[in-house]
This record gives C-alpha cells, structure tokens and sequence, in this order.
C-alpha cells in the first residue's frame, strides 16, 4: 500500500516537514508495511523555501541582511534545480512579520531591504530564476526597501533619499534608475503568491494587511495615500500601472515593485510547489493521500493548499484525507463534496486544546493511526 504523506505546515506548532514526520509515525502504526511517500506541502508563504531544498535535493544558503527594523537578522535562500540554478526566497525570512515584536509592530517603518539584500546574494550565486514567495511579511513599504538593495534611489522634492518604511513614501517625487545594477536580463523574477489584491484601495495592501501589522485605521489611511503616490510616479517614470494590478498588493506591495522593476511574473503559490516537487507523477498508484494544516475552515477553500491538492488528486482519482488543529463542519462538508474522504480534527471530545498545543506531533500521529485503522477496516 503506497500513502503519500502531503501536509502544509501547522503554523504555530509544527513546520510542514514535523507534520510530515508525524503522520508517517501513524501511517506505520496502522501498516506498518506500507509505503510512505514524505511531500511537505506549502502555498509559498511559511515554508515553502524549505519544502522545494528538500523535495528536491537543493541546499540552503544563509546571509546576514537587514531586518525589517533595519537591524541585522540572519535569512535563508535555496538553490534548487539542475546546476541550482534556480534561488528560492521567502521574503519572510528577511522582513516577516515573526521578526518584529508586538510591540515594536508599525508598518510606517518596517523595510523590505533585507529582501533585495537576498536576491542580490541570489544572483551572485549563479541563479538564473529567483522564486519568491510573498507570505507574512512585517511590511508595507510597496517594495521600496527590496528595490533600494538594488540599488534604486527613491528621492523627495529636494532630491534627498528617502528613508525606509511605506509612510516616507508619500513624500516620493521621483525615482533615479541610475545606481540600478540587478541584472534582470539574466536573472528571471518569479512571484509565488496566491493574493490577488491590488496595491491601493478598500481591498490593497494598507486596508487588508496593514492592520495585522500593527495599523490603526488612521494608519492605514496614512500608508494608503503614500502607496497611491508611489502608484502614481511609478507610472510617470517606468511606464508600469501597479496601482490596481491584481498581486501588487501582496507583502505589503513587493508585488508591485516585483513587477514594475524586474518584469516579474505571478504564479499560484500552490502549483508553483507541486510543479517543482512533480506532485502528480509521485502521487499517481497511491492507495491515499494524507494532507492536512492549521485548521480546515472557509480559507480551505479559497485555494488553499488543501483545495489545490483535491482538485490534483481528483484528476488522478486518489482519494484524500485532511487533518486540522480543528475543523470547521461546514467547510468540511463542502470538501468532501468536492471528493474529500474524511476531515478530521486534532482537538475532540479526547483531545483538548491546550493538549494539541503542548504536544502537537503526538496528537498529530495518534490522529492518523486511529483514522486510518478505521477506513482500513472499512476498506
């Protein structure tokens, strides 16, 4: 019996790989002679740099660059692919939302520099393909920060610098390309992202993200108007409409410069990873495929991880079994319409909350091992 083991991280608790390790613990205790398959999973947010360097083979490098704080912080790339060609960037790991304490959280002021900082290093390294992946970033900076790296200057009326954060921004009078050394004729500028916001507006980055963040309401609107003027000198001096582009919102704008600077082109976070790991080949003559994530809700289904690995294994009729922290019965129910075998919940009547949290991969593997002894039986 082949079982492919294929979850997204847990967040909070267990890393896509630990989910992984501990469902194949069940698997084992319920046949211990199957065939087990590890594919952790991501959306390209959390993770995904990790999930592609092992799935495939690849190897990390790790450089010093600038916080979203402007202090320094230590942050990984993967070089993946024949000759590791291709780099592999979370943006996350240079100006996540996880670097900044509570407390110190203000989008006005966080940078995306320590991102430009890794795909500089990226490009240095050979890489001929930079995927980054837009999830949890501290930002909301347009992509000011990355783009300044590179060596980019964003200049007031007077034709000083600006400083770094997406409030300065509003003081933007023009954009001076001449220091601007990435080669992007060389290097192609992949996005793994599955947000669709545009940059400005009810539903751009300020409105839905900053808060997260730490925005108040008149933050927001503070940050709003300074990424409507950065929309509009972007246009006058690169020719490049982001101000309603869909994905120029993600990571508090890095979107938008992704695509106004370097060209770069937007992917579903989700194919994107099960292209790279050669998901369907791998999953093709498999018995079942155990998923599973954080909680199994209304998101689920608004392509999701676990909704883009349905509709995979759909085609190739593997049924599949999702896991969660906890479920929501209604976006359950609407999963197993759409082919999901069962939705199970870490957290029940056996299971309490705080248990589920002090020792996530036990629960996790006992979970698997009772579920899948009960469809055995049935089987």
């Amino acid at each position: 019996m082949k079982v492919i083991v294929a979850p997204d991280s847990f967040k909070g608790t267990l890393t896509a790989r630990e989910a992984a390790l501990a469902m194949a613990a069940g698997v084992r205790q319920a046949h211990p002679d199957a065939e087990i398959v590890l594919i952790p999973l991501a959306d390209g947010g959390e993770g995904t740099m990790e999930t592609l360097v092992v799935a495939t083979g690849g190897e990390t490098v790790t450089r010093t660059v600038m916080g979203p704080l402007g202090e320094p912080v230590q942050a990984s790339f993967g070089l993946i692919g024949e000759g590791r060609r291709t780099a592999v960037i979370e943006m996350a790991q240079a100006s996540g939302l996880g670097l900044v304490p509570v407390e110190r959280r203000d989008p006005r002021v966080t940078t995306t520099y320590g991102v430009g900082e890794l795909m500089r290093a990226a490009a240095q390294s050979g890489a001929h393909e930079i995927l980054i992946g837009l999830g949890g970033s501290a930002t909301n900076d347009g992509g000011a920060g990355a783009m300044q790296a590179l060596g980019v200057r964003f200049l007031d009326t007077d034709g000083r610098e600006l400083e770094h954060g997406g409030a300065a921004l509003a003081r933007l009078a023009s954009i001076d390309l001449t220091g601007f050394d990435f080669p992007k004729e060389r290097v192609l500028i992949r996005v793994a992202s599955d947000v669709r916001n545009p940059l400005i507006g009810p539903e751009g980055a300020s409105a839905v993200y900053g808060p997260q963040k730490g925005a108040t309401p008149e933050m927001v609107l503070e940050l709003d108007r300074a990424l409507a003027k950065y929309a509009a000198v972007l246009k006058r001096d690169l020719g490049c409409d982001v101000a309603d582009l869909p994905g120029a919102g993600a990571a508090g704008g890095l979107g938008a410069a992704l695509a106004a600077f370097l060209g770069a082109t937007s992917q579903s976070g989700i194919d994107v990873v099960m292209d790279t790991v050669d998901f369907e080949s791998k999953v093709r003559g498999a018995y079942w495929v155990l998923t599973g994530e954080g909680y199994l809700d209304s998101q689920t289904l608004s392509g999701k991880l676990i909704a883009g690995l349905l509709a995979r294994c759909r085609t190739v009729g593997v049924p599949v079994m999702a896991f969660g922290g906890g479920v929501d019965r209604s976006a359950a129910a609407t999963l197993v319409g759409q082919g999901l075998m069962d939705a199970v919940s870490l957290v029940s009547n056996d299971v309490t909350l705080e248990e589920a949290l002090r020792d996530p991969a036990r629960v996790l593997e006992e979970a698997v091992a009772r579920t899948m002894r009960k469809w055995l039986r049935t089987s």
